[in-house]
């Protein structure tokens, strides 16, 4: 899974938002707001929090299954991405990214789905039917 697992599971190869940034974070971008996590890790592990900041906890875990999204920006624990569009496709949306880490950039697109429980799945491409459950660890 990968940013380039998650952007590569977590981190340039984030598989599966043409507005603005700012119309795309006022946008399709609410219920993807906070911190997220896969897996049995708990927040704890993964997140610290100061004030109203969540970021990474030091070290990395750079294989951490896990994202945040705040406003327009999306950040892996090896990457950071400019959201550039959400766009409905069926019942999940197609996130269009611009991301970049230590090595590269590239464009990457995501498909994710909010769920009726709070979290959201993350799609590797149109034939997933299970998708990767996704924690809601902030908001």
């Amino acid at each position: 899974m990968g940013v380039a697992g998650f952007a590569s599971t977590a981190g340039l190869g984030l598989a599966a938002f043409a507005a603005g940034s700012g119309a795309v974070a006022q946008g399709g971008l609410a219920a993807y707001q906070g911190a997220w996590l896969s897996g049995s890790a708990e927040c704890a592990e993964v997140y610290a929090s100061a004030g109203k900041e969540t970021s990474f906890k030091r070290p990395v875990d750079i294989f951490a299954p896990a994202f945040i999204v705040s406003g327009s920006r999306l950040r892996t624990p090896q990457a950071s991405c400019r959201i550039k569009s959400v766009r409905p496709n069926g019942d999940r949306q197609l996130l269009v990214l611009d991301c970049a880490n230590a090595v590269a950039g590239n464009e990457v697109r995501i498909l994710m789905a909010p769920q009726p429980d709070g979290s959201l799945k993350r799609y590797f491409n149109a034939q997933d039917t299970i998708g990767t459950a996704y924690k809601q660890c902030s908001r």
